[in-house]
């Protein structure tokens, strides 16, 4: 009897040990994730910190950098101070050596100044002038080859020089052979130049005829070169002036014969070249005084 209460006895023992023993590996097992969680965090924590730590070197060896080098250039700055005090000193005791400067000669240095500072804006304001007339020679240009549109390069050229703008055209676009009566494409030419013209009725322009150095062929009205240069000029005035209204007012018609070639008259191309219609917008002379007498508003 006395064994049977033991073995119970024992049975309950075992069973409670059992019990409390999972109950205790459960609360351990809960606590070691905990423990971990937070050191997984941690170890999250201590890169964010290594990684600003090293930004935080990186930034400081930067600012060493840039305080070495305004060092350096503060130093150089002093130098260069120091330079200009000696400098300084060494003109005041030079003046002290000279002759005092009378009224009559002060008075003279301050009006050699002042007219020094109205030469310096005269100069600056026609800097600008010629920068105003240098943009609006540009926008004339841009204009005429807009309006030119797809005509080759080869036969007709826009181009700025010295402040002037030139408008080059073929003569096998204007003229029939030796001749100063127009081709069929002529009028379409001198119809697109002409609307960029009409749109600036204060521009002036010389048209002038050019040649070759060939001698013109037969017995015609025209003697030489120059004859033909001159009736191709003129032949240009009149179609600006009867078909497309230009005032001729603005016209100069000049013939230059065979005298300003652009290239060899030894060869087919060079006198190719040399055979065109130039037109110049003449320099505006008297509006560009007006822009220094009126400098535009910035």
């Amino acid at each position: 009897m006395n064994l049977k209460l033991y073995a119970a006895a024992a049975l309950v023992s075992v069973t409670l040990f059992s019990c409390v023993s999972q109950k205790q590996m459960r609360q351990a097992e809960a606590k070691y994730t905990q423990l971990n969680g937070a050191y997984l965090d941690l170890q999250g924590k201590n890169r964010s910190l290594e990684d600003e730590l090293k930004a935080c070197k990186s930034d400081a060896e930067k600012a060493k950098a840039l305080k070495a080098a305004s060092d350096n250039q503060v130093a150089t700055l002093n130098n260069q101070l120091e330079y200009v005090k000696a400098n300084n000193n060494t003109v005041l005791n030079q003046l002290k050596d000279l002759s005092v400067v009378t009224g009559a000669q002060a008075e003279s240095i301050k009006k050699s100044l002042e007219n020094i500072g109205a030469k310096d804006l005269y100069i600056q304001d026609l800097q600008g002038s010629i920068a105003r007339k240098d943009s609006l020679n540009m926008a004339l240009v841009m204009n005429l080859k807009g309006a030119i549109g797809n005509l080759d390069d080869k036969d007709i050229n826009i181009k700025v020089d010295k402040g002037v703008v030139y408008v080059d055209i073929s003569d096998k676009l204007l003229f029939k052979v030796g001749s100063y009566d127009v081709t069929d494409r002529a009028k379409e030419v001198l119809g697109k130049v002409a609307k960029v013209l009409n749109a600036q009725p204060s521009i002036e322009f010389l048209v002038e005829g050019h040649t070759d150095s060939l001698p013109i062929r037969g017995n015609g009205p025209l003697v030489d070169n120059w004859d033909l240069s001159v009736k191709r000029a003129t032949t240009v005035v009149r179609i600006l002036q009867e078909t497309y209204g230009l005032d001729p007012k603005r016209m100069t018609a000049a013939g230059r014969g065979q005298y300003i070639p652009l290239a060899d008259n030894s060869t087919p191309e060079g006198r190719a070249t040399n055979r065109r219609t130039r037109i110049v917008i003449l320099p505006q002379l008297d509006q560009f005084f007006k822009l220094l007498e009126t400098p535009q508003k910035k």
